[in-house]
């Protein structure tokens, strides 16, 4: 009758007949690149995307926004026609407290939204600018000082829109599902970011 081997401190039972210490040069010798599996990438503090399932989804997050706001905030909105920025926006007015309803500014260039204590919410779509001049004249540090601001079409302001700032940029899914990729440019923004985080993850 076999004796039984007695298995060394550190060692592990290999090939059903013996025992063997194993290296970490052992280990890895014996791992294929194929069984490797690449760790996922992984976002910064100061970036989020999430994939919105429908309208009232992407509402929701806006009105947890909206909800934030503070006078001299600066919420960038980028995306194609039809990407949501009008649904997200809605959002935010409601959150905000808006007593007039949202629609796209495209004709008029800024939308003014009222609330009961007489605060000023700016909806801006600079789509139509021709120019930079254009954009300087619509006085962008006057409305800071009264309110919050949205910017539609935010990279057609080259070199105007403040530094620090939330940009969210939508894009078309399918009839329903938007992809929203949102940056927070200072500390204040990393807060608001923190906000739509929990809109959209925390189960509210």
């Amino acid at each position: 009758m076999r004796k039984e081997q007695e298995k060394p401190q550190g060692a592990v039972w290999l090939d059903g007949c013996s025992y063997k210490k194993l290296s970490a040069t052992w280990v890895w010798s014996r791992i294929h690149l194929p069984d490797i599996i690449p760790a996922m990438s992984i976002l910064d503090a100061h970036t989020m995307d999430f994939f919105s399932r429908g309208p009232e989804q992407t509402r929701r997050i806006g009105v947890r926004l909206g909800g934030a706001l503070q006078v001299g905030d600066v919420i960038c909105l980028q995306g194609d026609l039809g990407a949501g920025k009008t649904t997200f926006v809605q959002g935010i007015a409601q959150g905000w407290g808006s007593l007039d309803s949202v629609s796209s500014p495209t004709f008029i260039i800024v939308n003014v939204y009222r609330r009961g204590d007489e605060a000023r919410l700016f909806h801006m779509d600079a789509y139509r600018l021709d120019s930079t001049l254009e954009a300087e004249e619509l006085d962008l540090d006057s409305m800071l000082a009264q309110g919050p601001l949205l910017i539609e079409w935010p990279e057609r302001m080259d070199g105007l829109v403040p530094n620090e700032r939330l940009w969210v940029s939508l894009e078309y899914i399918n009839e329903e599902e938007r992809e929203m990729k949102f940056k927070a440019s200072g500390k204040h923004y990393d807060d608001l970011l923190e906000v739509i985080r929990h809109a959209a993850y925390g189960g509210d």
